[in-house]
């Protein structure tokens, strides 16, 4: 893959922090980092390619747009009396990053289907067009399964792959829920569960993020992370093999 568009199935759900975990684990590898749309973050404030390059490495990273208001792009554009981000423009953006660069990651904003402008194009417009495939980032709890099903059909819908989901942060004492949810997730998902980052992850120092990105993250992401063995030790030792 040259591409990874992460999106979430909704906002402050750890998608910043995912990506800075992939960031962490693509060791050897010249990577870029894309963010269409920031917003909720005034003119010379860090915003969320400062958190990724902080904690998951110093790489290289483009911001297409920045509104201060912390409101989906396309409202936040339009209440700045600003233009929005088309997604060929992020499509162009990243094409010529991949030319440059062995990884690029696109962050999102929000969900996958937030509007980035006033003619309602979103990242999904820019997944198509890149053909890249799309990572989502989901809570642990009640009610995730329902918008990661959202999200799948969404992507299924327009005939883009989804590379897998991230719990974006597991807490540490997981409920009924969460822990029904691990088994769940795929199935919800029409893909496969890639991960579950530790809540308070980002709360780490750098060395200590990068040093534990890999047992968080699937093989397929750079990490160790085996979905089944984390599946049965959140369930008293039953896989989520074992359960399908």
């Amino acid at each position: 893959m040259s591409v990874i568009v992460v999106s979430g199935t909704g906002t402050e759900i750890g998608k910043t922090v995912v990506t800075a975990a992939v960031v962490a684990l693509a060791k050897g590898r010249r990577v870029a980092v894309a963010k269409p749309a920031q917003t909720g973050v005034e003119p010379g404030e860090p915003g969320d390619l400062d958190e990724v390059r902080r904690l998951g490495g110093q790489v290289y990273g483009v911001e297409l747009a920045r509104f201060r208001e912390p409101l989906a792009p396309a409202a936040a554009a339009r209440r700045a009396e600003l233009p929005g981000v088309r997604a060929q423009a992020v499509a162009e953006c990243v094409g010529r990053l991949a030319r440059e660069y062995d990884l690029v990651v696109v962050e999102g904003a929000g969900g996958l289907l937030v509007r980035f402008d006033a003619d309602g194009d979103t990242l999904a417009d820019a997944a198509q067009l890149l053909g890249a495939p799309v990572l989502v980032v989901a809570p642990a709890g009640l009610g995730t399964l329902n918008s990661v099903a959202l999200t799948g059909e969404a992507l299924r819908a327009r005939g883009i792959d989804q590379l897998g989901v991230v719990v974006g942060s597991w807490p540490a004492e997981p409920d009924l829920a969460a822990r029904c949810n691990l088994f769940d997730l795929p199935e919800a998902a029409g893909a496969p569960l890639l991960g579950a980052v530790p809540a308070g992850a980002g709360r780490l120092a750098p060395t200590v993020f990068r040093e534990r990105a890999a047992d968080w993250l699937a093989p397929i992401l750079g990490g160790r992370w085996d979905a089944d063995a984390f599946t049965a030790s959140m369930n008293g030792g039953v896989p989520a093999a074992a359960m399908g």
